[in-house]
């Protein structure tokens, strides 16, 4: 169904359908509603493509994720924040190009590639870390982005943040509570921005408590590296009686571990999950863990990216604080 058909239809020429259609001076009121009515018994709906041409936009913003395909299936994080964009996005009729990559350099030149070919209006940034190529290649090329990092990693870029230093210590400061005095920390990625603040406020809670130990060791948010490290931990003179860990899926594998290693949980060792999932609800016994709204950070990055998009003024902006949902994986140390 094209304009020239409704155009016919209606004893008009193609000019005053178009202006009709897309609510243009040129018609009256009254042609205007006909052409409309016309057109909605006909079937027709806009061309995107045609519409891009004339608007210079192609409808559709970009995410990129540094991890292989094979991940993205068993994250439950980013199946939930694309879910979180999806919302705001589709009734807009905005696509999401997802693409997965090896490295920030691939990621740039892809950057690059989709600028310079008109393949999206807009970026998200996820996994920043501090002096992140790809900042500086989003404010070289003038693409939109918004960065899900802090401030320090956005270098002026906006971005939406959340307070990890807090969620940290509060989840720290728990397991202390329960007289925990040999706490450990499986961290993602290192280099990561969020790893960084919350490896400091890890080590600032025990320090505070004057723990007799605070290990950290970082992982790249796989199981099976989450089952690696809690084996190491488990393996050592003095083990840890509690443990946290950056991500879901590296729970449920710690989890196993001790279940293979013979070691009771919680009764001989905690463990706290960050992230809430139903991953984490379908445990036995259920992991306890730090629970966010995944998806609205998903929507809150959407949003914040269509506005700067719209030409609009974007503020930075801070998402809720995760919040420490006690389960049967964690417990006071036994006597």
């Amino acid at each position: 169904m094209t304009i020239a058909d409704i155009a016919q239809q209606a004893g008009l020429s193609k000019g005053a359908v178009s202006y009709a259609l897309n609510n243009k001076p040129g018609v009256s009121a009254d042609t205007r509603e006909r052409v409309q009515a016309i057109a909605s018994g006909m079937g027709w709906h806009p061309s995107l493509a045609a519409q891009s041409l004339t608007t210079s936009r192609s409808n559709a913003i970009g995410l990129m994720l540094q991890r292989p395909a094979r991940m993205l299936g068993n994250e439950p994080f980013y199946m939930e924040f694309i879910a979180g964009i999806e919302t705001i996005i589709a009734p807009n009729d905005i696509a999401l190009v997802l693409h997965m990559v090896e490295n920030s350099e691939r990621e740039v030149a892809i950057y690059e590639r989709w600028w310079a070919q008109g393949r999206v209006d807009g970026v998200l940034l996820v996994d920043v870390v501090l002096g992140d190529p790809r900042v500086e290649a989003v404010n070289r090329l003038g693409l939109p982005a918004v960065a899900i990092t802090t401030r320090e990693a956005a270098r002026g870029l906006p971005h939406l943040w959340t307070d990890d230093r807090a969620a940290m210590t509060a989840a720290a400061r728990y397991l202390i509570r329960l007289g925990h005095k040999r706490i450990a920390r499986v961290s993602g990625l290192a280099a990561l921005d969020h790893s960084v603040v919350r490896n400091s406020a890890f080590t600032a809670a025990a320090a505070e408590a004057g723990l007799d130990s605070a290990t950290i060791i970082s992982t790249d948010f796989s199981g099976e590296a989450g089952s690696r490290a809690t084996r190491d931990l488990m393996s050592a003179a003095a083990p840890p009686t509690a443990i946290i860990y950056d991500n879901d899926i590296m729970a449920v594998a710690g989890l196993s571990v001790a279940a293979e290693m013979g070691i009771d949980v919680p009764r001989e060792l905690s463990l706290l999950a960050w992230d809430d999932s139903p991953l984490c609800r379908l445990t036995h016994p259920a992991l306890s863990a730090m629970n966010r709204d995944v998806s609205e950070l998903g929507g809150q990055a959407a949003e914040m990216l269509l506005t700067l998009i719209n030409g609009g003024h974007v503020e930075d902006r801070e998402s809720a604080l995760p919040v420490l949902i006690p389960r049967g994986s964690t417990n006071a140390v036994s006597p």
